[in-house]
């Protein structure tokens, strides 16, 4: 069976080798027929990738929350840092870093 797609045209061999390789998956009945998209794309992301995001704008919003509250305590002049603290923050996130940043 041959099938003639006029998205294939000037296609390099590797991917007129990807659209044999999808059209034998489809007429095995375990991959979508070229007709059933309406000519348009679709992209599928896991739920693992939804919570991360979910979990990155969560922490992103304490961060800033965290700022804020720091912000406040600096300018009224009621900030005290913790210099063993910092210094500590400091060497651990060189040594995760792998050393010095040059």
């Amino acid at each position: 069976m041959r099938i003639y797609d006029v998205n294939l045209t000037g296609a390099s061999p590797a991917e007129a080798g990807r659209s044999q390789e999808i059209q034998k998956t489809d007429r095995a009945g375990t991959g979508r027929s070229g007709g059933s998209t309406g000519g348009s794309d679709r992209v599928e992301f896991s739920g693992t990738l939804g919570r991360l995001s979910q979990a990155l704008a969560t922490s992103g919003a304490q961060r800033a929350a965290r700022v804020e509250a720091l912000t406040a305590q600096y300018q009224s002049g009621n900030y005290l840092a913790d210099s063993l603290k910092t210094s500590r923050g400091m060497i651990a996130d060189a040594l995760a870093t792998g050393g010095a940043q040059p």
